[in-house]
């Protein structure tokens, strides 16, 4: 009676979890592995349901494959799940050979004598297989935060779950026949087990998901839709932590802010969509000029801004220049823009006790400075370089005239 209970039970959370990564899978439509992970959960019902039909079989033989092999299906159906949501390749081949391996042993599975330690041990075999599988997904996917980690020990830990099954079968004796395995002791201690580890599982892969859908939608809020590049929001963000950081680490940073050239001009010539064309080319450029770790933005119309980690005043200038040259040298006829456009640069370097404020004011200050002497060219916030050597000659023909 304690393990039908229990089966009951795990009927009924396996239909709750159904439900909830249903839900999920139906209003996140880039959980991916959200509705897989469903399915494995509704296949968990349906193995419950088969284990209150195997009492009433005279041959348990046919209903008991299917217990054997609708878990297996199961927890298939969650590996594809887990690893879609990791964006890893599902381990397709991996599962083709467990599922090979377990159909061949089924029929000397099932005419094995059912005390048998070998078939005990190969039953749980597929299960521990499958539930490893998880862990090595989670791995590959270079995942390593605190929620990853968990799932891996969990699901480790369900794997010597299924491992050890068949030592406590022998230590506390099994039921004799397939139909008198709800009644037994072992049915009560086996199916506990799987209700924690049902549990468990469930709620650490909702809270993987949660987290990333999180994640996802401040990223989607700090992105700017036309450029693909941050927004204001995130550049402050990122921005700010990366000054905080420079300053305290003494790591050299500077800051490229970035205007294009009569923009105006630009849309009231060729139309909004052909300057929408022009800002998304700009950002590519942009993108393409500076370091993969660098903050780049587009603070709001024809503005942009970079923050560069690990950079001083003339490597700013440096890729600013780059990203001037590639920029006015590119053809836009393809945008049905038949003119040549440009976009002017000012360069500032972190100082300390800067705040972001106080960088993008210089920054802002030489960018204007660029503007006001022709546009299309490179300013730097020139009180920040260093003083210039005075060449020896120079010296030496200054010391004899003040003699």
């Amino acid at each position: 009676m304690t393990a039908a209970f229990i089966l009951v039970i795990n009927m009924v959370i396996a239909g709750i979890f159904a439900i909830a990564f249903g839900v999920v899978a139906a209003t996140q439509r880039r959980a991916r592995g959200a509705a897989w992970i469903a399915s494995g959960y509704a296949m968990g019902i349906l193995d419950v349901a088969l284990e209150f039909l195997l009492p009433l079989q005279s041959d348990p033989t046919l209903v008991g494959i299917g217990i054997f092999l609708t878990y297996l299906l199961a927890l298939t159906l969650c590996v594809i799940g887990i690893a879609r949501h990791y964006g890893v390749t599902p381990p397709f081949r991996t599962l083709a050979a467990i599922w090979l391996l377990t159909l061949l042993a089924v029929p000397f599975l099932f005419t094995m004598p059912g005390p048998s330690m070998l078939r005990r041990i190969l039953y749980q075999l597929p299960y521990v297989a499958t539930q490893l599988l998880v862990g090595v997904v989670v791995l590959q996917s270079q995942r390593r935060q605190a929620l990853d980690l968990l799932l891996v020990g969990l699901t480790a830990l369900s794997a010597l779950l299924y491992a050890v099954k068949p030592f406590i079968a022998a230590t506390i004796g099994a039921a004799s026949t397939p139909q008198s395995y709800i009644a037994s002791t072992y049915a009560a201690i086996s199916q506990s087990m799987g209700a924690v580890t049902l549990v468990a599982l469930a709620l650490v892969l909702l809270l993987v998901m949660m987290r990333d859908a999180t994640a996802e939608m401040l990223v989607r809020s700090e992105t700017d839709s036309l450029s693909g590049l941050l927004n204001r929001r995130g550049f402050d963000r990122h921005a700010e932590r990366r000054i905080a950081r420079a300053l305290r680490t003494g790591t050299p940073t500077v800051m490229i802010a970035a205007d294009l050239d009569h923009f105006k001009t630009i849309n009231d010539r060729f139309g909004h969509a052909a300057g929408d064309g022009v800002i998304a080319h700009f950002a590519d450029v942009l993108r393409e000029s500076v370091s993969e770790s660098a903050v780049v933005s587009r603070l709001g119309g024809e503005e942009f801004a970079v923050l560069i980690t690990g950079a001083d005043l003339s490597e700013g200038r440096r890729r600013a220049e780059a990203a001037r040259t590639a920029f006015s040298a590119a053809s836009l006829e393809d945008l049905g823009i038949d003119a040549r456009v440009s976009a002017s640069f000012g360069v500032a370097q972190v100082m300390p006790g800067d705040t972001l404020f106080d960088l993008s004011r210089r920054a802002d200050t030489a960018l204007y400075r660029a503007k006001a002497g022709g546009r299309n060219q490179v300013c730097v916030a020139l009180h920040e370089l260093p003083p210039s050597p005075t060449p020896l000659g120079v010296r030496a023909a200054s010391g004899q005239r003040g003699r």
